[in-house]
């Protein structure tokens, strides 16, 4: 009992550094030594790409005609941003991003409304997320203000890609900030030089099967992120050693893979989403639920914003603590459990229909009356392509 006890403590010791660390990204970010978007130098393209059909665009796999690039050396700072070509890199093979994950990334998205304006979704708050990565990788701090106005002058450059969404077929514009350490050399330490740049491309559904219904994989014995982990900071070293339990999860039937965590198997993340639980709780109140912030889940733009949205809707408790599979177990045994999703920028929302536990398939009742993961998918949708106004999104100027 006691061993329990010092973990609980120290998950909230670590949620509280996390925070302050957080706080301290923000309030440095308007001070430190910056790229100004006003210096950007802008290279066109001779040679524009056909659009795809927004019919059948494919998650990741198109990119506009131009990109922004940033570079940074400890000695001179940051270089003048530069909005070019999108072309290959030519870096030494011994760069630090190759050899121990020094790199970063975001993952944005902006909209053509049915105005036709072209809206992004609280890109700031991807700023908050991006140096707060950075502080944690070694990497260099910049001015957030001004990435977002480098990546709006980009998207109007390129504004012919952002695809125009019908209710029937959602599309978008994705963005990607990265930062990747290039000071070749080899040895375990912070990098000396970096790169920032900036990718676009149209997107449809993360799913080709649109908001169909997932099957996940529980087994307690594979794990994403432990206290004083990195599993809150958007990077890559998090996600590519869930790639191959990702296929232990197809093996199985399952589409996505259910991270639970400690002896309890507390329920964190699903695949790369967040994840909600909205259910009648022991006390006999509706609850929407979410894992806590503690270090172990990412805190995604999208979580933030259904946790926003719930708690305005007034119409149910809107929580975030842990919570564990025996309550899960309990909770749809008595018929108490009432709808799960995963939701993030990517997928937006996504319903859960079953769990696979300890060897027994969990039938989860969302789509017998999917009021709340419907309501969540279209008030998000609604606020992006402008059909509900809001101040969470950005506009092009």
């Amino acid at each position: 009992m006691a061993s329990v006890n010092i973990y609980k403590v120290s998950q909230k010791i670590l949620g509280n550094c996390i925070q302050k660390q957080l706080w301290r990204s923000y309030a440095t970010a308007g001070t430190v030594s910056s790229f100004k978007a006003k210096d950007v130098e802008v290279i066109k393209s001779n040679s524009l790409a056909p659009k795809p059909d927004v019919g059948k665009l494919k998650f990741g796999h198109h990119f506009t005609d131009h990109m922004l690039e940033i570079e940074w050396t400890e000695g001179s700072g940051w270089k003048q941003p530069k909005i070019c070509p999108v072309h290959n890199f030519e870096i030494h093979p011994g760069a630090k991003c190759f050899h121990y994950a020094t790199e970063l990334f975001e993952g944005m998205k902006a909209y053509r409304g049915d105005d036709d304006k072209i809206r992004v979704f609280r890109p700031m708050e991807n700023m908050k997320r991006m140096l707060s990565t950075a502080e944690r990788s070694c990497l260099p701090l910049f001015d957030g203000r001004e990435l977002v106005e480098l990546i709006k002058q980009l998207i109007f450059i390129d504004a012919a890609w952002v695809p125009r969404a019908t209710r029937e077929q959602p599309s978008s514009l994705y963005i990607r900030p990265t930062m990747i350490g290039t000071e070749p050399t080899l040895g375990v330490n912070r990098a000396t030089q970096a790169l920032l740049y900036v990718l676009i491309g149209p997107v449809g559904p993360y799913y080709p099967t649109g908001m169909a219904p997932v099957k996940l994989l529980a087994d307690p014995k594979f794990v994403r992120a432990w206290p004083g982990g990195s599993g809150n900071f958007k990077m890559g070293c998090n996600y590519a050693p869930t790639l191959a339990i990702q296929s232990v999860a197809e093996k199985h039937g399952c589409q996505q893979v259910l991270w639970l965590f400690g002896d309890d198997h507390q329920l964190t993340e699903v695949g790369a989403m967040n994840l909600f639980t909205f259910w009648i709780n022991e006390q006999g109140d509706k609850e929407l639920v979410t894992a806590p912030l503690n270090g172990l889940v990412l805190p995604g733009i999208t979580r933030k914003s259904l946790l926003e949205l719930g708690k305005k809707w007034g119409e149910f408790k809107v929580t975030e603590r842990d919570y564990t599979m025996n309550e899960v177990v309990k909770a749809l045994n008595e018929n108490r459990l009432l709808e799960m999703f995963g939701a993030g920028t990517a997928c937006v929302v996504s319903p859960i229909e079953g769990i696979l536990y300890k060897d027994e398939m969990l039938q989860i009742p969302t789509m017998n009356n999917p009021v709340i993961t419907n309501r969540c998918m279209k008030e998000l949708l609604d606020i992006q392509y402008g059909r509900t106004p809001s101040d969470w999104v950005e506009y092009l100027d």
